[in-house]
C-alpha cells in the first residue's frame, strides 16, 4: 500500500459555543492541514498523485478559511472543532479531486492541527 502526504497552513479565529472553558472566547490559530492519499497502485510515472495537484487542491479548499472567523462558516454549525473542520475539508477535497483530474478514491484523510501537539483526523475507512 503506497502513502503519500502534502501540507498546508492558514489562520483563522474561532470559538467553541459548547464548550465550558477559555475556548468559548473567540481566539485564533496558526492551523496546519495533512492531507493523505492512499492506494495500492503507481501510475505510469511511479507515482501515487501529483504532489504538485495535490497542494494546488489543498490550497484551493483552504484559501476561503485563511483569515476568517470559522463561526461564521455554515458547515461548522456555529461550532467549529478541529474534528468539524477536518471533515469539512475532507469533503471539499473529495469534490474537487475529480475536477482536478484526481481520482477521489485515492484520498484518504485529513489531518487538521490547531497546535503542534494537539489534532483531528477525519479519514476514509479504507481496508489496509
Amino acid at each position: 500500500m503506497y502513502k503519500a502526504r502534502v501540507e498546508a497552513e492558514f489562520s483563522a479565529a474561532h470559538f467553541l459555543s459548547r464548550y465550558h472553558g477559555k475556548c468559548e472566547n473567540l481566539h485564533g490559530h496558526n492551523y496546519r492541514v495533512r492531507l493523505w492519499v492512499k492506494g495500492e497502485s503507481l501510475d505510469t510515472g511511479g507515482m501515487l498523485a501529483d504532489f504538485a495537484m495535490l497542494k494546488r487542491c489543498l490550497r484551493d479548499i483552504l484559501a476561503p478559511l485563511d483569515h476568517s472567523n470559522l463561526n461564521d462558516t455554515a458547515a461548522f454549525q456555529n461550532n467549529p472543532s478541529a474534528e468539524r473542520i477536518a471533515r469539512s475539508i475532507f469533503e471539499g477535497l473529495e469534490e474537487l479531486f475529480p475536477k482536478a483530474g484526481l481520482d477521489a478514491a485515492l484520498l484518504w484523510a485529513v489531518d487538521v492541527f490547531e497546535t503542534p501537539i494537539n489534532m483531528a483526523r477525519y479519514e476514509r475507512d479504507i481496508p489496509g
